[in-house]
């Protein structure tokens, strides 16, 4: 809800909790003050216009503080005729805070204090299940605090069972690789390093045996007759040559 005021000669649009700078009153800082010059009054959709004000209503206010505005400079002069004129002005103000705005007996601020109360009451409600839901998460997490130090315990009890059996183990390795290295080789290197070269010897002589074989069954290309070779014939002497 939201009004239109009228105060000092000025017209303000004022809400509730609203702060203006009016125009000197003589009330005090502390005091309250009620304006009835209401030109308008509009609530959501429904709006009261005033023809020139609105009937029952009324702008209630507490007054802040009093203070100076800014300075204004006023300044005439006389062209030709050596004349100057300065003059600084501070207005003295009154700062007022809107406390309520009532028509027809309806109050803004009764409305705005019920609202607060439906929302202080929906966050207390949120508030309240935020607590509820932490004490399940402590208990929740206390429940696994506790269980954990029994699956601990059963680990280690499987731990102790096994262990036996594992050094049993690894004895057995341990005995089995003694014995391995005890055990001496039944072939010395020189013998074996004798019979590699016995085999190498062997099979040298069994290639080139094979290969006189292939080269004395293998016939022997006829060679091509020479031009030399053939038989001359004779020649005949004539009569007379020498």
């Amino acid at each position: 809800m939201y009004a239109v005021i009228q105060t000092g000669g000025k017209q303000y649009r004022v809400e509730v909790g609203t702060e203006l700078e009016i125009e000197r009153l003589e009330a005090g800082p502390g005091e309250s003050v009620a304006f009835d010059h209401v030109l308008l009054v509009a609530d959501g959709d429904a709006a009261s216009i005033g023809r020139p004000l609105v009937a029952n209503a009324s702008v209630a206010a507490q007054v802040v503080r009093r203070e100076r505005g800014e300075k204004l400079i006023s300044f005439k002069y006389r062209p030709k005729a050596r004349r100057r004129v300065k003059k600084g002005h501070r207005q003295e103000l009154t700062v007022v805070r809107i406390s309520d705005i009532v028509v027809d007996g309806k109050s803004a601020a009764g409305d705005l204090a019920e609202a607060e109360e439906r929302r202080k009451t929906e966050r207390e409600r949120l508030e309240e299940g935020a607590r509820r839901q932490a004490a399940k998460d402590a208990e929740l997490a206390a429940k696994l605090a506790a269980e954990k130090p029994a699956k601990s315990a059963k680990a280690d009890a499987a731990e102790t069972k096994t262990a036996p059996k594992r050094a049993s183990s690894a004895k057995a390795v341990t005995k089995a690789t003694a014995e391995t290295a005890k055990t001496p080789s039944t072939k010395p290197a020189t013998a074996d390093t004798t019979e590699k070269g016995a085999t190498k010897t062997k099979a040298t002589a069994k290639g080139s045996t094979t290969a006189a074989k292939l080269t004395a069954a293998k016939p022997a290309a006829p060679k091509p007759a020479s031009k030399t070779s053939a038989p001359k014939t004779p020649r005949v002497r004539k009569s007379g040559e020498d």
